[in-house]
């Protein structure tokens, strides 16, 4: 079965040199070379920002099991990372707003640093306040670099189309080749130079400030809501108004919160799918792999957004339904395969099909991001785009924190099959949401007079 993984690799890679070596005129918009300039460096940026969470990922459940704590105890530590990014996640967002996106990403880079470094510590509180920071510094990655990028790109007036070809870029560095690099760098410097499992965070915390760096020499700052006489309530009550009164932005929220929400369970889920009797299967091998799966979907993304048609509200459609599928197949295998009882040995014949799955799964993931990215730039009122961002994450955190709590008391596959539901239903919102943008012709918010709604409401009480 050893074959099989190198089979996979090995045809995944084929498909995206492939896709991307045969790009013609039609799949490239062509650039100026300010415009150029811009994405380049905003890539750069993104590309380090992404290796300093990468690098953590895969070594942060070892490295607190190596200092001694039982599941119980990772498991509230994993909690309180998502629990820290549900309840400061919007207040940083709207700082971010208000008090500059540019300094915002400074402050992620900080905080993130500050987090690595708690990772030299065995005690508890000491890597608890870590995972506090890493959550806060989570919510400032998806956020304010994003929201930075769609402000700046539109007061350099560049075309708005182009801004597709950044976003599908980022993911296609950011969230593809970075990640696999960083999963080889970190197991070179842990297993192949036994530099220890705190290594990575070190090497995390190097290419953060190198970032850093780039970011407080080469970008300028720019606000959603630079008003001195908003108050955070207000800017919340502002951004609920958003959402309530634009049923678009509503959709868009939901919707990134059901994908999301299923894809952070899949992450913990995947391993014990693969495994379930103790098979001996290369983690890192078979994340490399899902990584390459998701350049493929960011690959096949760009194709899509450089065309005008289909639009993205329409294929994301088809993205749900096939990523709603996939995850299906671990109860599809259950009853159609009988299950093995040998403990140990190599990966299973239903191990394979779900890997194959699961790499349809990470495909989906990668047109995913830049296509959420373009509807957000699209719809979401550019004077609170961090803190509605943030909006969006407090359901996604809750399921997240939820499901980490109860891991053990569902089977699997129910736990599988509720992802598949969800996916679904984000299949149907966005069906909603395309008929509502070709109905009303994505007609813009009067921001002004949600603000003063919004004002208005925080007077009279």
């Amino acid at each position: 079965m050893e074959l099989f993984y190198f089979l996979v690799f090995g045809g995944l890679s084929a498909v995206v040199a492939a896709l991307e070596l045969s790009k013609s005129s039609k799949d490239r918009i062509n650039t100026p070379s300010a415009f150029n300039a811009f994405k380049n460096n905003y890539l750069l940026v993104y590309s380090l920002m992404m290796a300093g969470d990468w690098l953590q990922g895969p070594y942060v459940y070892y490295l607190y099991s190596q200092y001694g704590f039982g599941k119980g105890d990772i498991g509230h530590l994993f909690i309180a990372g998502f629990g820290s990014s549900m309840l400061f996640g919007t207040i940083v967002g709207s700082l971010a707003d208000k008090q500059g996106r540019k300094r915002a990403s400074i402050t992620y880079c900080i905080t993130y640093i500050l987090s690595c470094i708690t990772k030299h510590s065995p005690q508890y509180k000491v890597l608890m306040v870590g995972r506090i920071l890493g959550g806060i510094a989570t919510s400032l990655l998806f956020s304010a670099f994003e929201s930075w990028l769609v402000a700046e790109h539109n007061k350099r007036g560049f075309e708005q189309q182009w801004l597709s070809i950044t976003f599908s870029k980022a993911i296609f560095l950011g969230n593809g080749l970075v990640a696999i690099v960083s999963g080889l760098f970190g197991n070179l410097l842990v297993d192949t130079l036994g530099l220890g499992p705190v290594s990575p965070f070190d090497a995390a915390a190097c290419f953060l400030a190198i970032g850093m760096a780039i970011i407080m020499s080469s970008w300028s700052e720019n606000y959603g809501d630079p008003s001195e006489n908003k108050d955070l309530l207000t800017q919340f009550k502002g951004a609920a108004v958003a959402i309530a009164s634009d049923e678009k932005i509503a959709l868009l929220g939901a919707i990134q919160s059901l994908f999301e929400g299923s894809m952070y369970t899949f992450v913990f889920l995947w391993t014990p799918a693969l495994s379930p009797n103790g098979e001996d299967i290369p983690h890192g091998f078979i994340f490399a792999t899902f990584m390459l799966s998701s350049m493929l979907g960011s690959s096949i993304a760009s194709r899509l957004m450089a065309q005008s048609s289909p639009k993205v509200e329409s294929y994301m459609q088809i993205v749900f339904v096939i990523s709603s599928a996939s995850l299906l197949l671990p109860i599809i295998t259950s009853f159609l395969i009988a299950p093995s009882k040998v403990k140990g040995g190599s990966i299973s014949f239903s191990g394979c099909i779900l890997v194959v799955g699961f790499c349809a799964f990470e495909a989906c993931v990668g047109i995913f991001w830049p296509s959420i990215m373009k509807m957000r730039s699209q719809y979401i009122p550019e004077e609170a785009r961090s803190t509605i961002m943030n909006f969006f994450r407090i359901p996604l955190n809750i399921f997240v924190c939820i499901v980490l709590y109860n891991v053990d008391g569902f089977p699997m596959t129910i736990m599988f099959g509720m992802c598949s539901i969800f996916l679904f239903v984000a299949a149907i919102l966005q069906r909603r949401l395309m008929t509502i943008v070709e109905s009303q012709k994505s007609k813009p918010q009067d921001w002004t007079a949600l603000e003063r709604s919004a004002e208005e409401e925080s007077l009279n009480v």
